[in-house]
């Protein structure tokens, strides 16, 4: 069975530079992964001031959705189901992680894994009914320091190994921040995950040049993602279990520059 996914940090629906809203270019452009599932960082599930400052009532046309950008953002596509899972709160609003799938949710729930009051941070952990098997999904966005981010590692290893132990299908996606690669082993022995790009590579020229120039370097590493108009470091991840990956690619060019300081990765998979 082919699962296609998508990972992408949507920057809470404003551009990185000017901050100006995406929020309708972003709906236009996750239509073009033609994934199954998109697992989303920096969503917002309210925004009163954004709402008030680009909303249809002041600008005559309308800027800014009145839904929350999870549900604004499957809307009439072909994710039919959504989850969202609420980490900063905020006075005029709240964000969080959040999932769009087309197949069903049969369970959701959002792990608090918060390293310090001034840093909220979740893991949100949905549970698929796919035709071949249930799929346990888990959309992560780890902190800004590495110490934290390593106790949300350990954090992230709990939860997998109680909610699927016995070997179930696995996809842990989202923005780790480590752009150091001090996370993936740790994952890989821990959980028995891949990251897409552990066999298939990069297809970053510069990450080509690396390898021919060192041709002993054998471990793996992940795509470059940030920033999304010259992606240099890499801070996103697709770690899978129970798949073959056939494909992965991190979407480069114009349009992605445009809508949030990520570039999202897509990745063709199939269930085992």
């Amino acid at each position: 069975m082919k699962i296609r996914v998508a990972t992408y940090n949507i920057h809470k629906g404003v551009s990185a530079i000017r901050s100006e809203p995406r929020v309708l270019a972003l709906k236009q452009a996750i239509g073009l992964f033609d994934a199954d599932v998109v697992f989303l960082q920096e969503v917002q599930g309210r925004h009163d001031l954004n709402a008030a400052q680009y909303g249809a009532e002041h600008h005559g046309h309308k800027h800014w959705p009145q839904a929350a950008q999870h549900e604004f953002l499957a809307g009439e596509s072909r994710h039919a189901h959504t989850a969202y899972g609420m980490n900063a709160v905020y006075d005029h609003g709240h964000h969080g992680n959040a999932l769009l799938s087309a197949f069903p949710i049969a369970q959701t729930q959002n792990h608090d894994v918060s390293d310090h009051a001034y840093e909220q941070r979740g893991i949100l952990h949905c549970v698929l009914d796919t035709p071949k098997a249930q799929v346990h999904c888990y959309v992560v966005h780890l902190g800004l320091f590495a110490g934290g981010r390593g106790r949300q590692t350990t954090a992230l290893i709990e939860a997998v190994m109680a909610s699927a132990p016995n070997n179930e299908p696995v996809i842990i996606a989202g923005d780790f921040n480590d752009w150091r690669n001090t996370l993936g082993d740790q994952l890989r022995r821990a959980l028995g995950v891949v990251e897409v790009f552990d066999q298939i590579g990069s297809s970053n020229a510069f990450d080509e040049l690396v390898r021919a120039l060192t041709p002993g370097k054998g471990a793996p590493t992940p795509a470059r993602t940030f920033p999304a108009a010259l992606p240099f470091f890499r801070l996103d991840r697709i770690y899978v279990r129970g798949f073959q990956v056939d494909h992965a690619e991190v979407m480069h060019g114009t349009l992605w520059a445009k809508l949030s300081d990520h570039a999202p990765i897509v990745s063709s998979l199939t269930l085992l």
